[in-house]
């Protein structure tokens, strides 16, 4: 099977069911070569070109009418370097294959998301990221890159070796050329302590400070309709192992978070009037915890509920005022929102096109569960957090445009120079590029 949400007839569609593209051609190649080679062949027959991974944006960024570039074979690991605690990896690799693989291994990457499912490539060119005090986002853990520019060379690039390309090419939104290979730094395996518990949002938003001073990794989610969150603290622990129990964590993660949530969010999608309640009902199922395990296993959980998604970073001194602002548009707006708003911070980097590029931010993600109106919410949530000066996650649902990019990223105009002189033609164009980077 694929790694990528597909259909019938050519068509291809992403997770979220909210992009469908028709390609003039699907390539899958099985070597950096074979892709140099289906790079120079779509520009000599005039078509652009666009790598996909499993589809997990919710924007059109990976989506072409031209050449579709599948990064299935492209996958394994090709080396780790134990005395620079490096770990490079094919493109197409899923991070769930790495997380697994390092562990084996006895390493680790630093910090991570809350899903494992896309490919390393995918995942860091749109900027995917968990959230951190002081560990940053998974390009923020990018060493080095390979990747096969517009003429069909192969750049590579580090803080040592073309440089100017690295600092933007991280979280190069598919705009500079085909990432093949990415060199992470990754640590010892070490162990995290969560614990979970529900706090009332009044108390975490006043709060809020302390409880980000205080852990390594601290995130919450709050239930619209209602004023509970549930708080989650990830902080490293000498132990010993404790993991989430087999049948606790299958009620607490299948059955409560990924069966009950879908059934709750069919009824919700038939009977609108029905969601508040069952907001406050979702709110109180979920008791406190405490669990100890290796990183992948408590970064991330599994999400079979699809959903359509939309996350902005403001600076994270703008958070209680940007929840507050939500809360309140929600409550007049008559709208049912039947997931939860999911916060997360990360510290200030240096990549040109990062959401935390250049300041320190905190992320406001909503969602709405898949086949019910979003637009509404989103538009109404977008302009609270655009009044913020908002930077959208490049993979998840926005109206921003150029204009707009270049007022929020001081580093904006370097990194469509660096677009210039790698892509001139505009091989790696599509609507959304042109949209978000200018043409």
């Amino acid at each position: 099977m694929s790694s990528t949400a597909s259909g019938k007839n050519g068509t291809w569609r992403n997770w979220g069911g909210n992009v469908a593209a028709r390609p003039a051609r699907e390539v899958a190649p099985a070597s950096v070569e074979e892709l140099r080679a289906a790079v120079r062949r779509a520009a000599e027959d005039g078509l652009r070109v666009k790598a996909v991974g499993t589809g997990h944006s919710f924007t059109s960024i990976a989506a072409t009418d031209g050449v579709m570039v599948r990064p299935d074979l492209l996958t394994g690991i090709r080396r780790i370097d134990r005395d620079a605690m490096t770990v490079t990896v094919e493109a197409g690799t899923p991070l769930k294959r790495l997380n697994l693989a390092l562990a084996r291994e006895g390493l680790s990457l630093t910090n991570m998301g809350d899903i494992m499912e896309q490919t390393v490539s995918g995942a860091t060119s749109t900027g995917t990221h968990g959230t951190g005090r002081e560990s940053a986002s998974i390009a923020a853990q990018i060493r080095g890159l390979e990747l096969v520019t517009a003429d069909g060379s192969v750049l590579t690039c580090s803080e040592s070796e073309n440089p100017e390309v690295f600092a933007a090419a991280r979280i190069g939104l598919g705009a500079l050329g085909i990432v093949t290979a990415i060199t992470f730094a990754v640590e010892p395996v070490f162990l995290l302590t969560a614990r979970e518990e529900p706090m009332p949002l009044e108390k975490v938003l006043a709060e809020f400070d302390q409880l980000w001073a205080e852990n390594e990794h601290f995130e919450f989610y709050w239930f619209p309709h209602t004023t509970s969150t549930n708080t989650k603290r990830n902080n490293r622990s000498a132990g010993p192992e404790q993991p989430v129990g087999g049948l606790a964590g299958w009620i607490e993660d299948e059955l409560l978070s990924n069966g009950v949530f879908q059934v709750a969010n069919w009824v919700g999608r038939a009977v609108p009037a029905t969601v508040p309640a069952i907001a406050r009902l979702s709110s109180r199922a979920l008791s406190a915890r405490t669990y100890t395990d290796i990183p992948y296993k408590v970064f991330t959980s599994p999400r079979r509920v699809r959903f359509v998604e939309m996350e902005y970073a403001v600076p994270r001194a703008a958070l209680a005022d940007t929840l507050r602002e939500l809360k309140a548009m929600v409550d007049r707006s008559g709208l049912r929102v039947s997931f939860p708003v999911e916060v997360r911070t990360a510290p200030a980097d240096d990549i040109a096109l990062s959401t935390a590029s250049g300041r320190d931010s905190a992320y406001v993600a909503v969602h709405m569960f898949r086949g019910t109106p979003y637009q509404r919410y989103f538009t109404a949530a977008e302009r609270i957090f655009t009044a913020h000066e908002g930077r959208p996650h490049w993979g998840k649902v926005h109206t921003g445009d150029a204009e707009y990019f270049a007022g929020v990223y001081p580093r904006f105009g370097e990194f469509t120079a660096l677009r210039d002189r790698l892509d001139p033609q505009r091989l790696f164009q599509n609507d959304y590029l042109r949209r978000v980077l200018g043409s």
